[in-house]
């Protein structure tokens, strides 16, 4: 999600095209980078513990970030928001894309 743009307005759109493009429930994959430094990976693999989520992660050439791919089945596209959000909230320094 870009930081620019209104996060209300985001997850409204993202909600129709996930209503409009997939039958639900539906595998979803969330994709998020963090600061290396942190223990936010952490934080993100806690959100989706006992999920049955595949979670997976790469450091950036220069180790300064970390992406997580997270796949995961989710029941609704308001499930996927709630995630997204709870993501947004706990998670210092995420980028949600």
């Amino acid at each position: 999600m870009s930081e620019s743009n209104d996060p209300e307005e985001f997850y409204k759109k993202l909600e129709s095209q996930l209503k409009d493009t997939s039958l639900w429930p539906n595998e979803y994959l969330y994709k998020f980078i963090v600061p290396t430094e942190t223990h936010q990976v952490k934080v993100i693999e806690d959100i989706f513990d006992n999920m049955g989520a595949v979670i997976n992660t790469r450091k950036s050439k220069k180790g300064t970030y970390v992406s997580v791919s997270i796949n995961v089945k989710m029941k609704n596209p308001e499930a996927v928001i709630q995630k997204y959000r709870e993501v947004g909230e706990k998670v210092e320094g995420v980028i949600s894309l």
